[in-house]
């Protein structure tokens, strides 16, 4: 009987070791996702402090930085091009 007890609690201790990983894992991609969508307003807010472009709509938005994306792209700063590993 000890032993049949013994494999329980083993059973029960690797279940709750599983559980654990799970909600390590959701902890992780829930911070993830929070910093994402912090920086996302907040390049969001400099967008449109700087261009004045607060009145648009997202559609809007959209338009506005695509006439101006192939020019910026050319002329980036070589201290603010993505960095190749």
């Amino acid at each position: 009987m000890a032993n049949n007890d013994l494999n329980d609690i083993n059973k029960r201790i690797e279940k709750l070791k599983i559980q654990k990983n799970i909600l390590r894992a959701n902890s992780e991609q829930n911070i993830n996702r929070k910093r994402r969508t912090k920086r996302l307003i907040e390049k969001g807010a400099l967008l449109e402090k700087y261009f004045e472009i607060d009145y648009l709509t997202v559609e809007e938005t959209e338009e506005f930085l695509k006439i101006f994306s192939e020019y910026i792209k050319a002329n980036k700063p070589i201290k603010f091009k993505k960095k190749e590993d």
